[in-house]
């Protein structure tokens, strides 16, 4: 098992119960370890990269209604 922990920024947080929606869209993600969410729509994801993936993870997110942010 490896542990991989990165900060992924998404559109869709505005106030804490976007925060809280966030949390309830990756509860239960098969492989997730934790997941914290700051107001300025940074996510910090820990998991197991042998349960799943970041496009997984990010796939999850984007079905609950936060889109991931190209840094350009």
């Amino acid at each position: 098992m490896a542990t991989v922990t990165e900060t992924i920024q998404v559109s869709g947080i505005r106030c804490e119960k976007c925060v809280m929606r966030l949390a309830g869209t990756l509860e239960g993600t098969e492989g997730l370890e934790s997941a914290n969410a700051n107001l300025m729509g940074q996510v910090t994801l820990s998991y197991d990269d042998e349960r799943t993936t970041r496009d997984a993870l990010v796939e999850v997110m984007s079905r609950g209604g936060f889109r991931e942010q190209a840094f350009v």
